[in-house]
């Protein structure tokens, strides 16, 4: 008789105990609050028009028009969370899904209405604008004034800046096809994993399957994949070619030099910073390749592929954690942090900030988001069997307290922290949990699984963002030089980066150049470098504050506080680290050869 298989299947939403949701309250108790308190923003929205055209008149004029755009802000910030976290929770609910499309629109027709607001001040003559600043009455918006005027250059007429806000609900169009393409359309079978099941290959598995101990799992599922995406290259390579197409546009309407000088204009970031990013990477590539070899030796592989380098290289070690377990030890490795610090994250990991495990329809992955007036809620799908959520956790608990301490500390308009400094409170925390767990190994195999897990780290997060960086440098250069992203000149870009970064004894698979075409953040380009920056500094950060005393945790939890009231570069200089100079980027790396000569010598 055969045995039967059981199929374990996700809850469905309405099945999941209340105690592992979070709680939206802080947000609204329900959804006919948040539909009462959207009806109230759609009567505040309107307002914007008696101010137009009086911003010159006096500095009141202004401060009051200032003040209405921020309350707009503040009570739009609150109903699109809600309306995330509510569509987040199972992304098959329609009417969560309406909540969302609701807002946007609504989001859309507030941007029109205060699209005057730019123009207007910077039509102020700058002496009298200057005059003004010195007030009481611009006191609470002199730093946002400040900011404004730098971007003087860049401004257009009203009615040019009425059409650009009038595109809002269109210019992601390319990435949208990209998502519904990838996400929805494209239908990748099923592949045996290394216990026999049969698992279905999506997006969201592919990554879990290449961690699999059976190589044959991991080739299978790695070609049947990139045949899909070779089925669909040509639409693929026209959705990322119209991605960059549109960021080059607005950089050329707004007179920046470039498409990367625009999007670094934002957070006040030197060029000199993206480029000598790359420049230390590349040069520290040897040693990336000595890591290559080592795990191909490890592994037993005559040639190492690309789908050889997530399986993890001591899988016996794994350890379960429940959550409970896994908050303990978060807490515990955030000891330097203070009691304060502890204290509070550990009442709303154990409360309700989170929603804990997966549920059917439940948005992938993990995130942080909160406002300035809610709890700092925390998305997890966490599954006990998995150290990595353990590390997650500790990541997305990083953006929780980061966004508490910044609201507390500052007023609305200068509470929104930068993508540039957030990366930073987040793997910070994770390089706290990794010295505990390394401290904590009972064995060379232990103690060798963390570590590799850290090389892991700064490989897949500085290297390899390091390499989609320079990739993203050099498609919109091509497009800005005039020569269109063609499929075969996409792919020929990528196959120059894959072919340094993985170094002359790798064997890469020709399909390994459509990895391009794959890559989500592409579609919101000249990010994925804050990454790389982010974790280098938390690596020096973290250094200083574990084996440092008071002086220098008192300086990353002012940094913690600071949200946007300085430029990213100043407040991560002031917490100690300077990224406009090569050292942090060298010392990361330099730690991960170190790291690398360890693993050599445990295994």
């Amino acid at each position: 008789m055969t045995e039967a298989v059981i199929e374990k299947k996700l809850p469905a939403r309405r099945d999941v105990p209340v105690g592992d949701t979070w709680d939206l309250a802080s947000l609204f108790s329900s959804d006919a609050e948040w539909e009462a308190a959207l009806a109230e923003w759609e009567k505040m929205i309107p307002g914007f028009e008696a101010f137009a055209g009086t911003l010159g008149q006096s500095p009141e004029k202004l401060a009051a028009c200032l003040a209405h755009d921020v309350a707009v802000d503040r009570a739009g910030d609150r109903l699109g969370t809600y309306a995330h976290l509510r569509a987040s929770e199972d992304q098959g609910a329609a009417e969560s899904q309406r909540m969302v499309g609701r807002f946007q629109h609504m989001a859309t027709r507030a941007g029109e209405k205060a699209s005057f607001i730019r123009p207007e001040i910077l039509a102020i003559p700058p002496a009298t604008l200057a005059a003004w600043l010195e007030l009481p009455a611009l006191s609470d918006y002199r730093l946002i004034l400040e900011r404004l005027v730098r971007t003087r250059p860049h401004v257009l007429s009203e009615p040019e800046e009425k059409l650009l806000a009038m595109q809002g609900t269109f210019a992601g169009t390319a990435g949208k096809v990209f998502r519904q393409l990838t996400d929805a359309d494209m239908k990748f079978g099923s592949v045996t994993d290394g216990k026999g099941q049969k698992v279905e290959l999506s997006n969201a598995t592919f990554i879990t399957l290449l961690h699999d101990t059976s190589r044959e799992t991991r080739r299978t599922a790695f070609h049947r994949f990139y045949d899909q995406y070779e089925a669909h290259a040509n639409t693929l390579a026209a959705t990322l070619s119209g991605s960059v197409e549109r960021d080059v546009y607005a950089a050329r309407v707004r007179k920046y030099p470039s498409a990367v000088e625009a999007a670094l204009f934002g957070d006040h970031v030197p060029l000199a910073v993206y480029d000598q990013l790359i420049t230390a990477v590349r040069a520290n590539l040897p040693v990336v390749h000595r890591y290559y070899d080592v795990r191909k030796r490890i592994l037993g592989l005559d040639e190492i592929h690309h789908y050889d380098c997530y399986v993890p290289l001591v899988p016996e070690l794994e350890k379960k954690h429940s959550w409970n377990e896994a908050v303990k030890v978060v807490i515990e490795s955030l000891a330097p942090l203070g009691k304060d610090y502890c204290t509070r994250l550990e009442h709303g990991l154990s409360g309700r900030w989170c929603d804990r495990y997966p549920n059917a329809g439940k948005q992938s992955g993990a995130f942080s988001s909160g406002t300035y007036d809610s709890d700092p809620y925390i998305l997890m799908n966490f599954q006990e069997e998995t150290v990595e959520h353990v590390f997650t956790l500790a990541h997305e608990a990083g953006h929780s307290m980061h966004t508490r301490y910044s609201a507390e500390a500052q007023p609305y308009q200068y509470s929104g922290y930068t993508i540039f400094v957030a990366e930073v409170a987040s793997t910070f925390n994770e390089q706290l949990l990794t010295r505990l767990m390394i401290e904590r190994a009972t064995s060379a195999k232990e103690k060798a699984a963390i570590i590799s897990r850290e090389i892991d780290s700064i490989r897949n997060t500085i290297v390899r963002q390091t390499m989609f960086a320079e990739c993203e440098r050099k498609a919109h250069a091509s497009a800005e030089a005039g020569e269109p992203l063609t499929l075969e000149r996409i792919r020929g870009i990528y196959r120059e980066l894959l072919d340094a970064y993985f170094g002359p004894h790798f064997a890469l698979d020709k399909q390994l150049e459509l990895e391009c075409l794959r890559i989500p953040h592409f579609y919101n380009a000249f990010y994925v470098y804050k990454y790389a920056t982010g974790l280098s500094a938390a690596i020096t950060l973290a250094k200083k504050v574990a084996e440092g005393g008071a002086r220098e945790l008192d300086a990353y939890l002012r940094f913690l506080k600071g949200g946007c009231s300085k430029w990213p570069l100043d407040l991560l200089r002031d917490a100690g680290v300077d990224l406009e100079q090569p050292e942090p980027v060298a010392t990361a790396l330099t730690q991960f050869g170190r790291l690398v000569d360890e693993l050599d010598g445990l295994l």
